[in-house]
């Protein structure tokens, strides 16, 4: 299993769009192939800070997300939004 934390600020007047546009294609998302889990964090101190926290089978699996039709109409609306440059890391489980 591979875990995808993404950490994104938004313009603080760009918050409602986020969340409008991740609420309208999170179900899409979650129905990807190879993905497992997906749930948006807020930052406890900065409510223009959100985290995506995401479960994929694999590295082809996020990869093939990353890919597709979906991902493409999502990332860039999302991109739009944002007052600094995301953060994003891939982990595996320690077992």
């Amino acid at each position: 299993m591979l875990i995808r934390i993404v950490r994104m600020s938004f313009e603080p007047t760009q918050v409602p769009a986020f969340l409008a546009l991740f609420r309208a294609t999170e179900h899409r998302i979650r129905q990807q192939p190879g993905c497992r889990f997906l749930e948006l964090w807020q930052d406890a101190d900065n409510p223009a800070i959100y985290c995506t926290h995401s479960h994929w089978d694999d590295a082809a699996a996020l990869n093939a997300y990353r890919k597709s039709a979906l991902f493409g109409e999502v990332w860039p609306a999302t991109k739009r939004l944002f007052a600094a440059p995301p953060v994003a890391f891939s982990v595996n489980p320690v077992l």
